[in-house]
């Protein structure tokens, strides 16, 4: 019997940190914190464009950033890869995201046996930031109605997924022509990713408890309704249906876990989800 060592949860969320750049989650603001205080949360992100009246700024030179964050995410992302499409820097953009809450959501799981509160009008996002995506959780807190956990499945994917990845997918939709069966692929394959960096992180440092827990997380959610058709876990390796689209990019390639073997010379839409 592997036993599972828990801790509250602590101001700083300190456990992630050892774990990398991807889980460790900014707990206060930042040097100016004015600025911080100025990022847009990710409630703000998802909500429909247009959906409110456009601020006095707009028009002017970086208005977008406030006004409409996802749209400004998307084409800085487009822009850094020089994508030929829009929808290819919407789908990096999502899938780097998506990592980053996995990250959280999943290292405070196994480290700390809950899920902390990371409702999207808590976490402000800096969208002109570099990978992995700058988040800044404003106030730590269990879940409403958790206590001390749990730290289980459903709670994960009722706060990554339905709480973050489903608004984030409709509003990227809503915004640029990106397939939602995509959208779902590249959520799998960034929760599969980070189940190999906690796996990998419990073997360096004998946490077989860690280990344990990480590969019961991922296998739940992967069955999940939204997750259960992108892809197959064997052995610990995912394999997606889907495909995220960078070896669109120039000097892009498939990735590890692709449906293609190789970059595909057909059409340039197909098949992509």
């Amino acid at each position: 019997m592997v036993l599972l060592h828990f801790v509250d949860l602590d101001p700083e969320l300190a456990l992630l940190r050892p774990l990398g750049g991807f889980f460790a989650l900014r707990t206060s603001p930042g040097s100016p914190g004015e600025h911080d205080r100025r990022l847009p949360t990710l409630a703000q992100a998802y909500a429909q464009p247009h959906a409110s009246p456009p601020t006095a700024a707009a028009g002017r030179p970086g208005a977008e950033f406030h006004d409409d964050p996802l749209a400004f995410r998307v084409r800085k992302v487009t822009r850094a890869l020089r994508a030929p499409e829009e929808r290819i820097g919407a789908s990096v953009a999502q899938q780097g995201l998506a990592a980053r809450l996995w990250s959280v959501a999943m290292g405070c799981a196994v480290l700390y046996g809950c899920v902390p509160d990371l409702a999207p009008g808590l976490l402000r996002w800096d969208p002109d930031a570099g990978a992995p995506d700058d988040l800044w959780l404003t106030r730590v807190r269990t879940r409403p109605g958790d206590a001390a956990g749990p730290g289980d499945a459903a709670s994960v994917a009722e706060t990554v997924l339905e709480g973050h990845l489903e608004p984030l997918s409709a509003a990227l939709r809503a915004r640029c022509p990106v397939a939602p069966g995509l959208l779902r692929g590249n959520a799998a394959s960034a929760l599969a990713a980070t189940a190999r960096l906690l796996g990998r992180w419990a073997d360096e440092h004998s946490r077989p408890d860690v280990a344990v827990r990480t590969r019961d997380l991922t296998a739940a959610l992967l069955a999940h309704p939204l997750l259960a058709d992108t892809g197959s876990l064997s052995g610990g390796v995912f394999r997606r249906r889907s495909c995220c689209l960078y070896y669109r990019v120039p000097g892009g390639g498939v990735c590890g876990d692709c449906c293609f073997t190789r970059p595909p010379r057909s059409s340039p839409r197909a098949p992509s989800g």
